[in-house]
């Protein structure tokens, strides 16, 4: 696990350059992570409503990095490297063995999403350069928007429920 506001720390000092590098990294990891979580969610029988959600999620993390990925590599003549942790993926596969775990998932993974949506908001905000401070808006909408999508599914995990 990593402190969310050392995270935040060092992307608020990072160059334009290296944010986006970041933010590359970070959909391809998001990427596995949603891609894993659909695994489980299938092995497990959980209905293909949840399985296409986070395959779905999965597929606009891979989109987004790889065509930020070019656009990367376009302007600057070298791939993207970044070793700071990603916001949005929290280690909450260990806990995703059994069905009746998949509410607790979704909530780890809703969290998670807020967060970085939050953090990144917040970045938008605190810093100087205008074009970090888009990038830091984008990143905010894009995974607020995955935290909406995990929201419904939950919601209608809750409705299955009762």
């Amino acid at each position: 696990m990593y402190d969310v506001h050392e995270v935040v720390e060092a992307l608020s000092r990072l160059s334009y350059r290296d944010a986006l590098a970041y933010w590359i990294e970070g959909e391809k990891e998001e990427a596995e992570f949603y891609r894993e979580l659909a695994r489980r969610a299938r092995n497990l029988g959980l209905g293909e409503g949840l399985v296409k959600t986070f395959e779905k999620l999965a597929g606009d993390s891979l989109a987004h990095a790889k065509e930020l990925e070019a656009q990367f590599e376009s302007k600057y003549g070298r791939k993207p490297v970044s070793n700071i942790p990603p916001l949005e993926v929290l280690p909450v596969l260990d806990k995703f063995e059994r069905a009746d775990q998949l509410e607790e998932v979704l909530k780890a993974a809703m969290e998670s999403e807020l967060i970085a949506h939050e953090s990144y908001k917040l970045l938008s905000e605190r810093v100087d350069d205008e074009r970090l401070r888009e990038l830091y808006s984008k990143l905010a909408d894009v995974e607020l928007g995955h935290y909406e999508m995990l929201r419904k599914r939950h919601e209608e995990l809750v409705k299955e429920k009762a």
